[in-house]
């Protein structure tokens, strides 16, 4: 059994690819402005050209879907327990593939459990770490519970409907969360997306393990970065987790009016952290 990625190459170059790993419901497109402004600013400052990547999740944009069967066996109530270590190591296969030892690894959101994932079972293939608006925990059994509601009414309904609450303004979003613009963004994004791709991604992260044993393992450089009016990971929480990172110094970034997609919200204020967290690798 084998899970596979698709990538997205932004750019070529030498020395470490920076890999930039997608948040949920969406996909590699999310990176796309924010990927712009990297370039901008590493030319300004004089590096060199190092290669960029975002690669698409199984099931996100374009990529497969897994079988039945390719992502381990399922617990009984749907959960893929075994599925964040197999897609871990297909980011990993990927990279190794293209010829790389190491990278960058910057995971947001979901994300982010990929990139502390990769930590886990692959240390040494990790050069930085760029951890943006997710947490190192499980869900919890609420949690858990109401990702495969969602997984099972996307796929009984055969309708991406019960995500797109994520394209949907609330009270206390970021002013560029609420902009038409940014609504109409988010809504393509998510109708591009197929039922049984959330689905998946929905059933793997509700059976991953809780990672926070690794936050005092980390001895790379690491850039931590939230959003001020995040709902699911805000400051205190990002604060947190930057803190029992022991082991390395944490440069964190806290975005004023910014919520859960720093990476679309602010993609130059992410970039200009990235691309020191480049230059200090």
């Amino acid at each position: 059994m084998a899970l596979s990625v698709t990538n997205t190459v932004y750019r070529e170059g030498e020395g470490v690819p920076l890999i930039l790993v997608h948040a949920f419901p969406v996909d590699h497109r999310m990176w796309d402005e924010c990927v712009r402004d990297i370039v901008a600013i590493a030319e300004q400052e004089g590096l060199s050209p190092f290669p960029i990547w975002a690669p698409d999740m199984p099931g996100a944009g374009i990529a497969p879907i897994p079988d039945a069967g390719d992502s381990g066996p399922a617990d009984d109530d749907g959960a893929y327990p075994q599925a964040l270590d197999m897609l871990a190591d297909a980011y990993v296969d990927m990279m190794r593939a293209a010829g790389y030892d190491r990278a960058i690894w910057v995971g947001l959101s979901m994300g982010g459990y990929v990139v502390f994932d990769i930590h886990k079972r692959h240390p040494e293939a990790v050069a930085g770490l760029g951890i943006c608006d997710t947490k190192a925990g499980d869900d919890g059994v609420q949690g858990r519970a109401r990702r495969l509601s969602v997984a099972e009414a996307c796929e009984r309904g055969d309708t991406v409907e019960p995500v797109m609450h994520f394209a949907v303004p609330r009270d206390g979003d970021s002013t560029v969360k609420r902009s038409p613009a940014c609504v109409r963004l988010f809504t393509g994004w998510i109708r591009s997306q197929r039922p049984e791709g959330i689905a998946w991604r929905q059933r793997m992260a509700a059976g991953r393990p809780d990672l926070n044993d690794q936050l005092p393992l980390v001895t790379v450089p690491t850039a931590v970065v939230c959003g001020t009016l995040d709902p699911s990971s805000p400051p205190k929480v990002m604060q947190a987790m930057a803190d029992r990172m022991t082991g390395t110094q944490v440069a964190f970034s806290q975005i004023e009016d910014c919520g859960h997609f720093s990476a679309v919200e602010h993609p130059r204020t992410v970039a200009r952290a990235l691309v020191a967290l480049v230059r200090r690798v």
